[in-house]
């Protein structure tokens, strides 16, 4: 049996306090970490149609191309259809917004049309980040808990699940 401890606590001594954040505070915290995180989601967007841009997606004989057009980008060709001679999940999608910030719709649709798809979702998502972001919250999100995720979630699955039934079908059928 241990002996007991003396109480050294006095009642005039109080414990330290832990910083209280005001609701007030926490809510201009969010709002600036919401507002960069949106700006930079905007920001890298326009990178990537500023290279799309940058990419001549055509051929020498000026027909537009439908695949490995990245290569201009300094990467390297694709492994899988280098090793297979069949395209992987994602290939002409480069090609594709390429194709497309060029104007050229139907060869856009021809390289990639899942790519195309994409492409016009993040041009939409570029509008979207900037505005909200100059705003300082997420426009059209409803403000119920996990909305924002939740659409996130599912626009990200309709696309994987298009990209590899695009792919499956050009596995099976060429």
């Amino acid at each position: 049996m241990q002996p007991e401890q003396p109480d050294t606590n006095t009642h005039n001594e109080k414990p330290p306090r832990a910083k209280v954040i005001r609701p007030a505070e926490a809510t201009a915290h969010l709002k600036r970490v919401v507002r960069a995180s949106l700006l930079a989601l905007a920001g890298v967007l326009a990178a990537v149609f500023a290279a799309a841009a940058y990419i001549h997606p055509y051929d020498e004989a000026g027909a537009p191309r439908t695949m490995s057009t990245h290569t201009q980008l300094g990467m390297p060709p694709c492994n899988f259809a280098t090793l297979t001679g069949k395209p992987c999940p994602s290939c002409g999608m480069t090609t594709s917004f390429a194709l497309l910030v060029h104007g050229d719709v139907s060869a856009s649709l021809r390289a990639n049309w899942v790519g195309t798809t994409i492409c016009v979702i993040w041009a939409v998502t570029l509008v979207w980040a900037l505005a909200s972001g100059l705003r300082g919250r997420a426009l059209f999100v409803p403000n119920r808990r996990g909305a924002g995720e939740l659409i996130f979630t599912c626009v990200t699955g309709a696309v994987v699940v298009l990209m590899l039934a695009r792919w499956g079908v050009l596995l099976v059928w060429g």
